[in-house]
């Protein structure tokens, strides 16, 4: 006797958790982000999030609205694509260019398409992706940690303006392929800074302790499978180590790169996510496997010095095509023909 059968949309997930259950555990493994993102940028991050959370959940619930569709604000979804978006940003980013990513990561890269479930890219990337290129100077500003800058205030954000401005990690191993100091001699300045987060960079990929630690608990939770996150590390520490044995001059070493810009974020945190990565284990490698290639693929040969949302959103794209490419096998195995 057959067991009954749900069909439903993505995220499809194996062990008994409901879509809350999943985003919660993602919005708790993000808190030590958060935090070090707050304890080094001060209260402009925690404005940021904050900015974020909110115009996402008020954009969803309005398109809701529009669409006379139930409230799907219980699920969490939007307060996730809130505070990935904010991590992916840098410090000092005017909060109404916060709220317009926002609002283009609900409205188009989510509701458009139908809400959770049925959305092909990742609608943080796609509010990072807009931000990047509608204002390009803003979103490559970076700033100072406050921790290395005495005149960033702890609390007062009206002046903000007295922070300094710093090139992030992966901007100096850029300059250095064109420069006569060789990348090394880069990597060996600001490697030790990357751990930690004492250095500029988006609000939530500087810290490495921070996204291991939420990393770990997600994948004790089970919350996102391994796959997917290590295909995405492993590709691009082969892919940045070939690039290092061609010219050790001029690129850095491959764990600068792992440590470095938002790698980390992407892996466990944005390629990982289930609706728009592919289903079967081997579609999960394939997907993981191309989001590092090609990451590191932009940040070595391209012009921009990170990668990271556009080689998501082109997996993201793909992710069709890998499905069909591994099918699941039918229960009672293959029909024949």
């Amino acid at each position: 006797m057959l067991r009954d059968i749900s069909v439903s949309f993505s995220p499809h997930i194996s062990h008994p958790l409901s879509t809350r259950s999943v985003m919660v555990d993602v919005v708790i493994s993000l808190a030590p982000a958060m935090a070090a993102a707050g304890y080094y940028f001060r209260l402009r991050a925690l404005i940021l999030v904050a900015t974020c959370v909110i115009a996402s959940v008020a954009t969803e619930f309005i398109c809701n609205t529009i669409r006379k569709k139930a409230c799907s604000l219980g699920d969490f979804s939007a307060v996730v694509t809130g505070i990935i978006l904010a991590l992916s940003l840098p410090p000092r980013l005017p909060v109404w260019t916060a709220v317009i990513g926002s609002v283009f990561a609900i409205a188009i890269g989510k509701m458009v398409f139908g809400g959770l479930g049925s959305n092909i890219f990742n609608p943080a990337m796609v509010g990072r992706t807009f931000l990047a290129v509608s204002f390009g100077a803003l979103m490559t500003t970076w700033a100072t940690p406050a921790t290395l800058d005495a005149k960033m205030p702890k609390i007062a954000p009206e002046n903000m303006i007295h922070a300094r401005t710093q090139a992030t990690p992966l901007a100096w191993s850029k300059m250095a392929i064109n420069n006569e100091l060789g990348a090394d001699i880069y990597a060996e300045q600001n490697f030790k800074w990357t751990v930690t987060g004492e250095v500029g960079g988006c609000l939530g990929e500087t810290s490495v302790i921070a996204l291991v630690i939420g990393a770990v608990y997600l994948l004790m939770r089970r919350t996102v499978a391994f796959h997917i996150p290590l295909a995405v590390v492993l590709s691009a520490f082969v892919f940045g180590t070939i690039a290092y044995w061609i010219d050790s001059y001029s690129y850095v070493q491959p764990f600068y790169h792992l440590t470095s810009g938002g790698l980390l974020l992407c892996a466990f945190f944005i390629a990982a996510d289930p609706v728009t990565a592919p289903l079967t284990r081997r579609g999960m490698w394939i997907f993981g496997i191309g989001v590092g290639a090609l990451t590191m693929l932009i940040r070595i040969v391209g012009g921009y010095p990170e990668g990271v949302m556009f080689s998501v959103l082109i997996m993201n794209a793909v992710t069709p095509l890998i499905d069909r490419l591994c099918k699941r096998v039918p229960a009672g195995g293959k029909p024949n023909v």
